[in-house]
C-alpha cells in the first residue's frame, strides 16, 4: 500500500473554476459567436433553458455547472458588494 498516496477533495478542483471565472468564459464565447451576451445570460438565469448559452468553448456544459439560484445570489452579493 502507498501511503505516499494524496487525497483530495473533487470541491478543490473545481473552486479553480470560480462563479466568475465561469460567467467571463460563458460572456466571451457569446460575444465571439455574436450574441448579445447579457441579454443570453438574463434569458437562461430567468427561464433555465440551457439553449440561451453557445456550446461554443463548451460554455453551456460550464454554465450547468452552477445552480441559477446560486448564480443568481452571487451576482447580487457582487452587486451589492456584500
Amino acid at each position: 500500500m502507498d501511503r505516499n498516496t494524496i487525497l483530495f477533495n473533487s470541491s478543490e478542483v473545481d473552486q479553480r473554476n470560480t462563479t466568475e471565472d465561469i460567467l467571463r468564459l460563458v460572456y466571451d464565447a457569446l460575444e465571439e459567436k455574436g450574441y448579445n451576451a447579457i441579454d443570453q445570460m438574463v434569458g437562461y438565469i430567468l427561464s433555465g433553458d440551457p439553449s440561451y448559452i453557445t456550446g461554443h468553448n463548451n460554455a453551456r456544459n460550464v454554465i450547468r455547472h452552477i445552480e441559477r439560484d446560486d448564480l443568481v445570489e452571487e451576482l447580487l452579493r457582487s452587486f451589492l458588494k456584500k
